[in-house]
């Protein structure tokens, strides 16, 4: 495997495991909300490194997403995919830090249980990495850095 293939892998492993770990400290919360912050803060990080691997398809993208030309549909998609995997992940990091700033969760005009902020977005977020994985699953190891 080359060496950008190794460490795109190594990437996506990670934000597979942070992944799960963040919601694995989700029965922790009630002994330290530091452990949950700091895997979801490990997460958020990980987004970042992943974009920036993916940073010459996505300028490629929106170059031509700017240029208002015809796409392939694919290209579009991913294009899409990535825009709501970073406005899911932002999301989640708000509303977390707002939770930790106000000692407890910010409750949203929504009947329960879809009345927490950090909740419903962290939901949202692990639907949506399931299905992103899954539609991936058989090009994640063989994916290289462009």
């Amino acid at each position: 495997m080359a060496p950008g293939s190794q460490s795109r892998w190594a990437v996506h492993l990670a934000l597979l495991c942070s992944a799960v770990a963040a919601l694995g400290t989700l029965q922790l919360l009630h002994i330290r909300i530091a452990i949950h912050t700091d895997i979801g803060l490990l997460f958020v990080g990980l987004v970042v490194v992943h974009l920036a691997q993916r940073r010459r398809t996505l300028a490629r993208m929106a170059t031509h997403i700017a240029q208002i030309r015809t796409i392939a549909g694919r290209r579009i998609r991913l294009t899409v995919s990535d825009f709501l995997l970073v406005f899911i992940t932002l999301n989640v990091l708000v509303s977390g830090v707002l939770d930790w700033s106000r000692g407890g969760p910010i409750h949203l005009p929504l009947p329960r249980p879809f009345d927490r902020w950090h909740l419903d977005s962290g939901l949202i977020l692990v639907v949506y990495l399931a299905v992103h994985v899954w539609r991936r699953r058989k090009r994640l190891r063989r994916s290289t850095i462009r």
